[in-house]
């Protein structure tokens, strides 16, 4: 699975109309009594703004997280990653996004797609960031 990154410029601010209500995903709800207000989208998504990167996905190691091409990753540097993340590695010279699972005190990278195994982290692999958030394409 390849990743192709993109570096956020958070000095542009993206505010988007936001309703401040409940949308059912059952029973239809009357929708007059709604707040309209703006939501900045980087306050919203990016706690690490020096740290946080975007990638889109290629690839279909991941398809049971629901992770496919064309999806769009934000990745924090700066948080430390933990048994069941979703990461981002560097598994011999290339970017990978696997769940990470921790196991007597050793680290796999686990895809989310039965037609692959999961890799060992050795000392040629390098944990990169933790997906905090997936923009997923439809």
């Amino acid at each position: 699975m390849k990743l192709e990154f993109f570096k956020p410029s958070l000095d542009t601010k993206i505010k988007l109309k936001y309703v401040e209500c409940l949308i059912p995903a059952g029973f239809p709800s009357p929708a007059f009594d709604y707040l309209e207000k703006e939501l900045d989208l980087n306050e919203y998504l990016i706690k690490h703004p020096s740290s946080t990167f975007l990638a889109k996905v290629t690839g279909d190691s991941m398809i049971k997280a629901n992770l496919k091409d064309g999806d769009l990753l934000i990745i924090d540097k700066a948080k430390e990653p933990k048994t069941g993340d979703t990461v981002v590695a560097v598994v011999e010279g290339e970017f990978t996004v696997k769940k990470l699972h921790i196991e007597k005190g050793r680290y796999y990278l686990v895809p989310e797609n039965d037609k692959y195994k999961p890799i060992e982290v050795t000392n040629d692999t390098e944990i990169w960031g933790v997906v905090i958030k997936a923009i997923i394409s439809l």
